[in-house]
């Protein structure tokens, strides 16, 4: 048998996933969670030589836990936290630590480029507002504040990219430095009609030109293994998608008018627009979804920075879960909804992405009573984070005029059944679970075949299964219409 190996790299961790490469069967997956760094308050980093042992331990576990000799693995698909920003030098060794697309630190550089009137300028080459969420604020902090990094921009050293890129030239013993459109689509320094690097914007953010990946097609020949301890040489590495698009392309969303949203560390939502650029109007983002044979197939995105992150900081920080999974049996332990009338629960821990691109708001709780119960502060995060999405979905809607009546979902946090019971009735919409709900790792597998010739776009589309769909919950509408007038309310007092 031969394989397709899919390196999912997180922001919390990472997944190396085996596919069938005849019949596209997920044949088995191994992940690993590595260290938050936390120097500051709202700054988040992450340790490349952290996540590049998560790389080489994953994938070697995987091969090793289904016989797999490496010569058997025929393609690699890398999908991957975007945004988030490395420094490395030709070697391959850091410079510094990654920092993270949560990353709050450039606040201030960015009001001060809303100030020089450049918020239309980047928003119509880019499709992105200023926000320290993008590549390219973080690239020129380190450039101003890391002296190895500036050390070795001044010697011609120094390589920029995004995790994909990172990894795409470590596993080619460090040859290949490139980066996929869709990528390069969220750093800030692509312009969306030519997706090339774009010379205005690499003068704003003071990047040369030659520190950045060439952005190439997202299925193709990228390059090859080359002096790793865990593969052989010679593997080609023929897909690279970031994450978001790459579940949409995972849920076979490869046409115009195919929706998605992703639980993950934070949620999105992306809408496929094919080749019409679209700009929005409600504060969605404009972004590639994927390029291929030289053509960009662009998405409308909806950004919550928060979703499981919010489990999980119940589960790391007030410690009233020991596992993530934990939550949803804690939640349904509340019997009785008048309970949560006045309970609301804010994930906005990273700030506020979509629809109000708000940096400097802050998680909160309000509401809380003396019998106010860890079980009633569970159901509130599900209930905050649903919240958060619908947020993005009513965004969508008014962008595009479209009523969103189904909706396919996936991500870690999606095997809730709790929360996809709760977003279907907020956003009155039925939602659709698939039987694969890591779609994130299976779409860049797909990139992968597509990029290696071992498939195409038409026989990909039957490889999506349904598992089950969640309808609004007529008896919870309600509840849920309070809340809902609560919720708005409040962030339109609070956080417009």
């Amino acid at each position: 048998m031969n394989y397709i190996l899919s390196i999912d790299q997180g922001t919390t961790g990472t997944r190396s996933v085996l596919i069938d490469a005849q019949t596209f069967a997920l044949v088995g997956q191994v992940s690993k969670e590595y260290p938050q760094i936390y120097p500051k308050p709202s700054w988040v980093e992450h340790n490349l030589n952290d996540i590049w042992a998560t790389v080489e331990s994953t994938a070697t576990e995987v091969l090793k836990n289904h016989n797999v000799q490496g010569h058997m693995i025929k393609a690699i698909g890398i999908t991957n936290q975007r945004e988030t920003t490395c420094a490395f030098d030709k070697k391959g060794i850091p410079l510094a630590n990654a920092i993270v697309w949560q990353d709050r630190r450039t606040t201030e550089f960015c009001q001060e480029l809303r100030a020089q009137n450049l918020s239309e300028k980047i928003k119509e080459k880019t499709g992105l507002p200023i926000d320290p969420y993008f590549s390219a604020t973080k690239m020129n902090w380190l450039l101003k504040n890391n002296s190895s990094v500036s050390s070795a921009n001044s010697k011609g050293e120094l390589l920029f990219g995004t995790i994909d890129t990172f990894l795409l030239y470590k596993l080619s013993g460090n040859v290949s430095h490139k980066t996929d459109a869709s990528n390069a689509s969220r750093t800030m320094l692509m312009n969306l009609k030519t997706c090339e690097w774009d010379k205005d914007l690499l003068e704003i953010f003071s990047v040369k030109r030659e520190s950045l990946p060439s952005i190439e097609d997202s299925f193709g020949l990228f390059g090859v293994t080359k002096a790793l301890s865990f593969l052989p040489d010679g593997i080609p590495v023929t897909g690279i998608l970031g994450d978001q698009q790459s579940a949409l392309f995972g849920q076979a969303g490869f046409h115009k008018g195919e929706m998605k949203c992703t639980y993950g560390t934070g949620a999105f939502v992306l809408l496929n627009t094919g080749e019409d650029l679209v700009y929005s109007k409600s504060g969605l983002l404009t972004t590639v979804e994927y390029k291929h044979k030289g053509k960009a197939v662009y998405a409308l995105e909806g950004s919550s920075y928060i979703a499981g992150a919010a489990i999980q900081w119940l589960r790391d920080n007030l410690k009233i879960i020991s596992k993530s999974a934990d939550i949803e049996p804690l939640a349904r332990e509340v019997k009785d909804l008048a309970e949560l009338k006045h309970i609301q629960f804010f994930p906005f821990f990273a700030g506020i992405g979509s629809p109000y691109w708000n940096a400097e708001a802050k998680g909160a709780i309000t509401g809380l009573t003396r019998d106010s119960s860890q079980s009633h502060i569970a159901y509130a995060c599900l209930e905050g984070v649903a919240m958060s999405i619908n947020d993005l979905l009513n965004a969508m809607k008014k962008d595009t005029g479209l009523a969103i009546k189904s909706l396919k979902v996936d991500g870690g946090a999606a095997a809730n059944s709790l929360l996809m019971e709760l977003q279907a009735t907020i956003s009155e919409t039925t939602i659709i679970r698939p039987k694969v709900i890591e779609t994130t790792a299976f779409g860049a597998a797909m990139a992968a075949a597509i990029g290696a010739g071992l498939t195409d776009f038409e026989r990909l589309s039957t490889t999506w299964k349904k598992d089950r769909e969640f309808p609004i919950e007529q008896n919870l509408l309600p509840y849920i219409k309070d809340k809902k007038f609560l919720w708005e309310k409040t962030m339109q007092t609070f956080f417009k």
